[in-house]
């Protein structure tokens, strides 16, 4: 910027207007006067869907409105995404992406993905819903694959003396039940859904990636998790930087991040706490708890 002239001091009311004239010409004052870019930051953190009764993780319902207001704000320049996530449901997550797009696509405005801790599975799944991805060096990320976990009690039930009694019209209803023996057709008709799902979750890295990506589909869809470095080495990410520092660079030293809160209506709120009460609650709020917990272990967090 160039140094004002010194004011003088003494001077007709038509010379001062000269003056300042003259000093306009010379100062970026439109530059001073532009209002500073903005990039809302909207946070994806947590598991994706319900866990348990008594736990709720990230679901359109509860993030639609924060989406919307993410895509709105004047000097709006850009959407940045913090994903933090282990994963969940594929539906939610295929919800909340395709919201983030829809609304990408009629404002006209870029979305830049930022993964913290862990963007695997479902978690990586939201990432894709932006034009491009970057992570810390240690990030996890990855795990393009589908799975289903469970436990099977017939053995405890026989040594415990228990009969069990299911009754049921169609012989599909009773698939997988954990207190009997797995039936061959049954494992063949749950691989057949997550096959299903998994080419779901393929054609969206594709869609999105698109040329981007420098592995063949059986390095990257069988389930694996990378570094940030390793991610980007093979194009599942963009580079590697931190949201301040990429955002700055893109959008120059005075662009303001805006959080975007992830609010919970009052009503929503009481409708939670009313699913469960007393010890009931208690319960199911432990076992969210542990499965939550290991999902997040499964990234060795």
């Amino acid at each position: 910027m160039a140094a004002a002239a010194a004011y003088p001091r003494r001077m007709t009311r038509n010379r001062l207007r000269a003056w300042v004239r003259a000093q306009r010409a010379r100062l970026p004052i439109r530059a001073l006067r532009e209002p500073a870019p903005v990039v809302n930051v909207l946070r994806l953190s947590g598991t994706i869907g319900r866990v348990g009764p008594a736990s709720v993780g990230m679901t359109l319902a509860g993030m639609e409105r924060a989406i919307e207001r993410a895509f709105r704000g004047a000097n709006l320049k850009a959407v940045a995404l913090a994903v933090n996530s282990p994963g969940g449901s594929p539906v939610q997550a295929s919800l909340i992406a395709g919201r983030i797009r829809t609304l990408a696509a009629e404002k006209e405005l870029p979305v830049i993905a930022f993964a913290e801790d862990v963007a695997a599975s479902g978690g990586y799944w939201l990432a894709c819903a932006a034009d491009e991805i970057y992570a810390d060096e240690s990030s996890i990320l990855g795990s393009i694959g589908v799975i289903s976990a469970g436990f099977g009690f017939p053995a405890l039930l026989a040594r415990a003396g228990v009969e069990r009694r299911v009754h049921a019209m169609g012989k599909r209803k009773g698939m997988l039940d954990p207190f009997r023996d797995e039936e061959p057709e049954d494992i063949a008709r749950l691989r057949s859904i997550q096959a299903d799902i998994h080419e779901s979750f393929k054609a969206m890295v594709r869609e999105r990636r698109g040329a981007r990506l420098r592995a063949p589909d059986a390095e990257l869809f069988e389930g694996d998790i990378w570094t940030g470095r390793q991610a980007e080495a093979l194009g599942l990410i963009d580079g590697i930087g931190e949201p301040r520092a990429v955002l700055r660079a893109r959008f120059g030293e005075r662009v303001k991040l805006r959080p975007i809160a992830v609010r919970t209506s009052a009503l929503r709120r009481l409708l939670g706490r009313g699913e469960a009460e007393g010890v009931h609650r208690a319960a199911w709020g432990a076992i969210a708890a542990v499965e939550e917990w290991a999902q997040w272990r499964r990234f060795g967090l």
